[in-house]
């Protein structure tokens, strides 16, 4: 007897104001991981890992929020993956709604923040890393939920019994089988005539989840892998390291972008890509080998001219 997997069926709004508008989860994600950064950045500062005082941190998440995440991460989700469009319309980058972030640029964008502001303020750029990576675990766990729920970036296909059938896999499906789905659809409910008509009845008529059934394949629910890999456990062994060692400025850097390099390259593995290959490598395994060598630098860096966060300096 077949699995019967779960049709994705969630909504991307928490609530509705009118059509099309109300709070989206995907919005929702990124105020709870700045307001979380701001929490872990903070309770770090008080305890002296940090020469950014407490009450200069909620100016700090703001901009690096502002700057670093949100434009860097628009940026370079332009640039990597979508330049087709950004190179037709430049003013794309400011529809965030549409969805549409990298984590590599906004990693990057984080970098680049960071160097100004540690420049600005006078104070150690790898002490302002150090503690900046042990939050950005917890905006990447939330964002890998917010991927799920809004159903996009879905995995390979799949034979688990926690595999997901997505419905915007329509958008990248065989003609014949989108002709097929919406025909039939249309027989069911005059007015789903379009992909996203069937996408936003998923769930609400058993005649409709069978067609989907039917018609969609199986998938890793590899949104949530990444926010295990990338987010809980990268975060988990940052914070040990933050808390429980004596460590120079830059190391916890180094090893967040190798940790988070590397746990990519793995989740990746699950995930249906969403841009060309590079050679046999997918567009996030490949960009991720150049986070390994900043890593790698920062490394290196903390060893040769070592300093120390204030806790760790009598």
């Amino acid at each position: 007897m077949p699995l019967a997997y779960y049709i994705h069926d969630i909504s991307p709004f928490l609530f509705r104001i009118g059509e099309g508008f109300g709070v989206r989860w995907y919005g929702l994600a990124y105020v709870l991981a700045f307001l979380l950064a701001w929490a872990v950045f903070t309770h770090l500062a008080r305890r002296g890992f940090s020469e950014i005082p407490p009450l200069a941190v909620g100016d700090f998440i703001t901009g690096t929020a502002l700057f670093g995440v949100i434009l860097g991460g628009r940026l370079g989700y332009m640039l990597f993956y979508d330049w087709d469009t950004f190179s037709r319309d430049p003013l794309t980058i400011f529809r965030i709604w549409d969805g549409g972030m990298a984590s590599h640029g906004g990693i990057l964008g984080i970098v680049v923040f960071t160097w100004i502001y540690s420049r600005r303020k006078h104070i150690s750029w790898l002490n302002i890393g150090d503690n900046t990576v042990v939050a950005a675990p917890l905006g990447l766990l939330l964002g890998r939920c917010a991927n799920f729920i809004n159903g996009e970036l879905y995995g390979r296909p799949a034979t688990s019994a926690w595999a997901v059938q997505f419905p915007k896999e329509l958008y990248d499906a065989p003609p014949e089988t989108v002709r097929h789905v919406l025909d039939e659809a249309s027989r069911i409910d005059p007015s789903w005539t379009s992909i996203p008509e069937v996408i936003a009845h998923a769930g609400e008529s058993p005649a409709l989840d069978a067609l989907l059934t039917a018609s969609l394949t199986p998938r890793h629910p590899s949104q949530l892998y990444a926010a295990f890999l990338e987010g809980a456990m990268l975060f988990a062994v940052l914070w040990i390291l933050r808390t429980r060692f004596r460590l120079p400025d830059g190391v916890l850097t180094g090893v967040f972008f190798i940790g988070y390099a590397v746990l990519r390259i793995i989740g990746e593995v699950f995930r249906e890509p969403d841009a060309p290959l590079t050679g046999m490598m997918s567009r996030g395994q490949f960009l991720s080998l150049f986070l390994i060598l900043i890593g790698v630098a920062f490394l290196i860096a903390s060893r040769i001219r070592p300093t120390w966060a204030p806790r760790f300096r009598s």
